[in-house]
């Protein structure tokens, strides 16, 4: 794994976390780095901090993998700081054929995550079933008021963090049910320093805690665990169909100026209840290229994690 092969890896995951409805788990999942960044977070632990305490950095970076996390954290930070712009570009212009591209992202992501469940009882079916409930119940949940001030915007970054490690959950997504995600985008495009840090802060502190426990699971439970990803994945789909409405308009209640739920629905109910043009064609193509590039990524990367 080269460095460059890093931090190419780092840009997108860092790309797909700014996206609502993608996760930059399932990024690192499918180009082969999944274990070891769940190995390398882990490792920063109460051994790492005895090295550095007795004054043993090089014995320290070697135990966290420090080459492969500051590459990757390098990839991700340069993402999204330099992506948070465009892509907020992107998605007020032409956000159809985008959520497009992640839609055929994530369904060929799914479609390799069934191939990683090496064995299929009645168990395995179930975990797939609890998963894709779950991300269905994230992805049509409607918003809520978090709470305000620093301990909102630490309890955002803990949860946030927790699932943007997970492959099919997105962090962005459950920021933006949060009511957080315009807020995060803003400290972004502005070096909002206070902000980013107290946020970094929660999302440490989740990343700790939270890397541990799925590392445990996936030790025990791997094939269960499997196929809750799974079905984590094909349940996120519902978030990122390119083609949504207002709950209230397609459910011919009255209107509200602000809708906070979006639902999906078919291309020609999406051009009756908005008025906008549908880009089926584009959408279609745009499905195409995003399951190419799952396709590229799983003949080039994929093997190490099979």
């Amino acid at each position: 794994m080269t460095t460059v092969g890093i931090f190419l890896r780092g840009l997108a995951m860092g790309a797909a976390d700014i996206v609502p409805g993608v996760s930059g788990g399932t990024i690192a999942f499918i180009s082969g780095i999944y274990p070891t960044l769940l190995s390398s977070i882990r490792s920063v632990d109460l051994a790492a901090m005895k090295m550095l305490l007795r004054g043993d950095p090089v014995g320290f970076w070697r135990h966290i993998n420090g080459g492969f996390l500051l590459v990757l954290l390098g990839g991700i930070a340069t993402s999204l700081f330099s992506l948070a712009r465009l892509l907020s570009w992107v998605m007020e212009h032409y956000p159809e054929p985008l959520w497009g591209f992640f839609f055929g992202l994530i369904l060929a992501s799914g479609l390799v995550l069934l191939k990683r469940v090496s064995r299929w009882r009645w168990q395995e079916v179930v975990a797939v079933l609890l998963g894709t409930g779950v991300a269905l119940s994230i992805a049509l949940a409607p918003g809520i008021d978090f709470l305000p001030g620093p301990a909102g915007i630490f309890l955002a970054g803990f949860i946030a963090i927790c699932a943007m490690i997970l492959p099919g959950i997105s962090g962005s997504f459950l920021l933006l049910l949060l009511g957080m995600y315009p807020s995060m985008l803003l400290a972004l495009k502005d070096f909002d320093w206070y902000f980013l840090g107290v946020f970094l802060t929660g999302a440490a502190v989740g990343l700790a805690v939270f890397s541990r426990l799925l590392h445990w699971l996936l030790e025990r439970f791997r094939v269960l665990v499997m196929a809750v990803l799974t079905g984590f994945l094909l349940g996120s789909l519902a978030a990122i169909w390119p083609w949504k409405v207002a709950a209230a308009a397609q459910f011919g209640a009255p209107g509200a100026d602000a809708p906070v739920r979006q639902l999906p629905a078919s291309p020609t109910q999406y051009l009756v209840s908005t008025g906008n043009d549908p880009l089926l064609v584009s959408c279609l193509l745009s499905a195409v290229a995003g399951i190419v590039l799952v396709w590229w990524l799983e003949r080039k990367w994929g093997q190490s994690q099979a």
